[in-house]
């Protein structure tokens, strides 16, 4: 949102729809119409968020891990040779919360980036393309991180973004995931310090130039800002 209102693009790319997860309590669709449910919902939240472009692919949730390489690296390979993003964004290596998706979508995604920047990995997607900052999430939890006044001293907070001021918006981009009200409730706003946890942003550097100090308060320090 932040980055969105100074005229910086971006994009979401999710490898799945979500559809062995919850269909909320009570539920709001069959099993059936789960899948095209939260992506609508994914979408509503990505309209609010200010994405300018989303891509579903179409890998089935909770087995994303059993997807071939041979098929999702030229996929991952070829929007960042299209895009050609001046960071890439995606979960550590124990995908937060050790989900299976997301610690698999760390490493295609990790290994995308690595495959753009060497021309010999499927030339048919574009010339080569090395991108100069990959940002991971953070070794702390949002709701954790709020209960530090200041996040200096903690290893991987290298970047503590204010996002205060569009409290708002997020609340509604996370409202909008309404089959997943349960968890989201849990994590943000059955918690006394929602308003802390909604006013920063934290992002660890994983791959890029050397920052001069932890944490930064702009992810585009040091990198030319594209359109």
């Amino acid at each position: 949102m932040k980055y969105a209102e100074r005229g910086v693009r971006s994009v979401l790319i999710t490898a799945t729809r979500g559809q062995r997860g919850s269909a909320g309590d009570p539920p709001l669709c069959s099993i059936e119409e789960l899948p095209a449910l939260r992506e609508q919902e994914l979408r509503d939240a990505a309209a609010i968020i200010g994405f300018d472009e989303l891509h579903v692919l179409d890998y089935e949730d909770q087995r994303l891990a059993e997807a071939a390489r041979a098929e999702i690296q030229p996929v991952l390979v070829g929007h960042i040779r299209r895009l050609q993003p001046a960071i890439v964004f995606t979960f550590d290596p124990d995908g937060v919360n050790r989900h299976p998706d997301h610690v698999a979508i760390s490493r295609f995604t990790t290994d995308a980036v690595a495959a753009a920047a060497d021309a010999r990995f499927h030339p048919e997607t574009g010339p080569a393309y090395s991108v100069p900052r990959v940002l991971w999430t953070p070794p702390i939890t949002p709701w954790d991180a709020a209960l530090h006044d200041s996040l200096d001293e903690l290893p991987g907070c290298d970047y503590v973004i204010d996002v205060s001021q569009f409290r708002d918006r997020r609340v509604a981009a996370l409202r909008a995931h309404r089959t997943q009200h349960m968890s989201i409730n849990r994590c943000f706003f059955s918690r006394a310090n929602v308003d802390g946890i909604l006013a920063r942003e934290v992002w660890r550097e994983a791959r890029g130039i050397t920052i001069p100090v932890r944490p930064l308060d702009d992810i585009l320090a040091g990198l030319r800002q594209t359109d």
